[in-house]
């Protein structure tokens, strides 16, 4: 089946807007795991508005599973993950002002400074993801960056989905197909929810992985961290 790395970027910027530990990301990083979730996921900010690069080397430790730390490669990011070694390593093209990742990386105009990065992670060992959109040439592109992977961005499937379900994987379906015959891996996430993400996965069956936080932390609100880490696992079991 499917992957699915749990994004606990939510559960922290909960925390952070009271002070203190409460929730405590620590132990959130602990349960998703035990709860069956594949991997963790955190995405720690210039501002640590969520996850703080203390939270980074606390979680480390208490990893099982997969640990998955995306990121702008800024000298303070990479210092970061070649610290912690984390297993891979979604590299994103967001300035330190955003509020959420809202577009992939240009791997023509970037090609030189990503082949550059992704050779130091790979020196550490560390698995490398592009967060990216559809565009073909992107995509192609892409593998002569040298990444084991690309992270398929999904906002826009999912703003389309609830309109026009086929029209909105159409051009998933084949950036997804030019990325595995370039050689490529392939995660998704963005936007992925409980209504969304069987489509998505019955429709690119090759897909390795998914990072989901937002909706996966807000549907917990509602149904429990483990029921919830649950029903995304149950929509991402392949069809035989």
């Amino acid at each position: 089946m499917t992957k699915l790395s749990v994004n606990i970027n939510k559960i922290a910027t909960l925390r952070n807007s009271r002070g203190g530990n409460i929730p405590d990301v620590l132990k959130a990083a602990i349960d998703v795991q035990e709860f069956g979730a594949d991997g963790v996921t955190v995405h720690p900010r210039p501002d640590e508005r969520h996850i703080k690069y203390k939270d980074v080397y606390e979680i480390r430790p208490v990893i099982k599973t997969e640990f998955n730390i995306e990121g702008y490669p800024s000298p303070k990011f990479m210092e970061l993950v070649k610290s912690v070694r984390p297993h891979q390593v979604t590299l994103v093209p967001d300035p330190p002002d955003a509020i959420t990742s809202n577009s992939g990386w240009d791997t023509i105009t970037n090609q030189s400074f990503l082949q550059d990065i992704i050779g130091e992670l790979k020196e550490c060992g560390i698995r490398t993801s592009i967060f990216i959109d559809t565009n073909p040439d992107f995509i192609i592109n892409a593998a002569k960056t040298n990444t084991d992977r690309v992270e398929l961005y999904t906002e826009p499937y999912a703003a389309q989905f609830p309109i026009d379900p086929e029209k909105a994987i159409e051009p998933f379906v084949e950036a997804a197909n030019i990325a595995n015959k370039a050689g490529l891996r392939i995660n998704a996430g963005h936007d992925l929810n409980l209504q969304n993400l069987r489509y998505f996965n019955e429709r690119i069956p090759f897909i390795k992985e998914v990072s989901i936080g937002h909706a996966l932390i807000s549907d917990a609100l509602y149904y429990g961290l483990e029921l919830t880490i649950n029903m995304y696992k149950e929509l991402l079991i392949k069809e035989k």
